[in-house]
């Protein structure tokens, strides 16, 4: 697939999210990558076998105090993993993608794993809302 379309497809899934998440979001950036680098996997403990789909790097909300004049927040989308995860499944494919931003956007906000893997949960338990 196409880089644009893939970039595209990661801005509907934006565009998707729930409007009180959008509006949360502040200073951050979402960039695709191919895959994940052998040493960033490395440096955040993906093993060998581990699908790494997406990564937030920055301060989360919760914890910006005295928080002005940083880079924004960096949302990375790994195209490859996901494409091969979705197949050539276009309603996977974007499903999937919506997933991993709504995963990510979550770190940002200020969740920790545990906490979204819960709301993950509750989702597909139709216990909240989503537009995707």
């Amino acid at each position: 697939m196409k880089r644009n379309y893939f970039e595209q497809l990661i801005r509907e899934a934006v565009a998707a999210l729930p409007e009180h998440g959008k509006k949360a979001m502040d200073n951050v950036s979402f960039v695709v990558e191919k895959e994940a680098r052998r040493k960033k996997r490395k440096e955040i403990g993906i093993k060998v076998n581990e699908v790494l789909l997406g990564l937030y790097e920055g301060v989360p909300k919760t914890n910006r105090e005295n928080y002005f004049g940083v880079l924004p927040d960096k949302i990375t989308i790994f195209q490859q993993p996901i494409e091969e995860l979705a197949g050539r499944d276009e309603k996977k494919l974007k499903k999937l993608i919506y997933e991993v931003v709504w995963h990510e956007v979550g770190h940002h906000l200020g969740f920790d794993e545990k906490e979204i893997r819960a709301l993950e949960t509750k989702k597909r338990k139709g216990k909240i809302k989503t537009t995707c």
